[in-house]
């Protein structure tokens, strides 16, 4: 595996070796002991998968709120999508910066994304899959988010917004009055 952090701290990239033969491919895409080398969270206390049916689908941009802290690490298993990380965490040098990254199937790329970094993505073609690995379970009332559509954070999606959810859709605006941690619903 090749780690390697992105301009967002807490966000890595995680790129495989890949070994190939007439078989195919064969590759590791976690080893705790190379995470934990890197500074990564590396337990694992739930696997979630998330199918979006339409390209241009946005699930995000999502973290747990105190004290819940979430890390995850997102890869795309069918088709493609864009994953964005948004750093809300006030204080740190790279605040209310995003970073995007895109993970397909045939990348075979993941995101590692620190605790109180918002995530989320807009799928790039019809029947794309995600998993997630957290290393805690979802807790609900905890949950934050931001709006996906947000200028002050400037996030250029690649395609027009065909599917988000009403929550998604309904995150508060940031302003200059509400910092960014406190955006929450």
């Amino acid at each position: 595996m090749i780690l390697t952090p992105t301009a967002v701290d807490g966000v890595t990239v995680v790129d495989v070796e890949a070994f190939t033969d007439a078989r195919g491919l064969f590759a590791r895409t976690f080893c705790a002991e190379e995470f934990a080398a890197a500074g990564l969270e590396v337990s694992v206390a739930q696997c979630s998968v998330a199918y979006n049916r339409l390209a241009g689908t946005v699930r995000g941009m999502h973290w747990a709120g105190e004290p819940v802290r979430e890390t995850k690490l997102v890869r795309c298993t069918r088709g493609a999508l864009l994953d964005v990380v948004v750093d809300t965490r006030p204080g740190s040098p790279t605040y209310l910066e995003h970073v995007a990254v895109e993970l397909t199937a045939d990348n075979h790329r993941a995101l590692f994304i620190s605790a109180g970094l918002a995530h989320g993505y807009q799928t790039l073609v019809d029947d794309t899959e995600a998993t997630y690995q957290m290393n805690v379970p979802f807790t609900p009332g905890h949950d934050r988010g931001l709006r996906f559509d947000d200028p002050r954070l400037g996030i250029a999606w690649p395609l027009p917004v065909s599917v988000i959810s009403d929550k998604d859709r309904a995150w508060p605006l940031l302003t200059a009055a509400v910092p960014s941690g406190a955006a929450t619903r």
